[in-house]
């Protein structure tokens, strides 16, 4: 860990923080990540080494701790590292005050937005029967556009990047760069929808109550259908 050589509160903290991948890898463990391979999907553009490297890092800091049982590895945030929950979303939250929508939108990936979309759906709004909904990024290659989310009753949603072979109930065809900024909040849906950069086809329910499953990201307001 460098040092800044101050006393500075501030300076301090920086210290601990400011290593690249810090406080993504926290957000992906307040999100519920846990294992390795769970974190390493949240933040899809850290090697698996720099990743084990940063991990014990924020262990040696007290900002997680390490635990095996059954020969599984589990990392849990500390109660220290709770206390940077609110600090860090208030962060996100001027950022998405701030910072220009385009410059935000600069950079996609739509395996990390649809990791990101996967783990906030809401199931609560479907019926006890499965549920596949396809999402097609229409402008990717044919072996990176396709992606499924699998809902079965009593479990959690599944995110599938090849065909799981099931009927699909609702097929969502977006442009990444549409999807990504309805689910983050810098578009509204209905005007994704209108515009045609985002179309829903199949089950009319599950389209109806998209605004209800698909809950887009903190900083965002509550979606607006129509």
């Amino acid at each position: 860990m460098q040092s800044y050589n101050q006393f500075c509160p501030i300076a301090k903290a920086c210290e601990v923080l400011e290593p690249r991948w810090t406080l993504l890898i926290l957000c992906e463990m307040w999100s519920g990540s846990s294992r390795f391979n769970e974190i390493k999907r949240g933040v899809p553009s850290m090697s698996p080494s720099l990743l084990s490297k940063r991990l014990k890092g924020m262990e040696d800091l007290g900002l997680i701790t390490r635990e095996e049982l059954d020969g599984n590895i589990d990392y849990k945030i500390t109660e220290i590292g709770h206390e940077l929950g609110p600090i860090v979303f208030a962060l996100g939250k001027w950022a998405h005050r701030n910072i220009d929508a385009e410059v935000t939108l600069e950079k996609l990936d739509a395996k990390l937005l649809m990791w990101n979309v996967r783990r906030k759906v809401d199931i609560s709004p479907f019926t006890t029967t499965k549920k596949v909904i396809q999402f097609v990024f229409t402008e990717l290659g044919k072996d990176k556009r396709n992606f499924w989310l699998i809902y079965k009753p009593g479990c959690s949603v599944d995110l599938c990047t090849k065909d799981p072979g099931f009927e699909v109930d609702l097929c969502v065809m977006a442009e990444l760069k549409a999807l990504t900024s309805v689910w983050i909040g810098l578009s509204e849906l209905a005007d994704e929808l209108r515009h045609k950069k985002i179309v829903l086809l199949g089950d009319k329910h599950l389209a109806a109550t998209i605004d209800q499953w698909m809950v887009r990201s903190d900083f965002a307001p509550k979606l607006k259908i129509a």
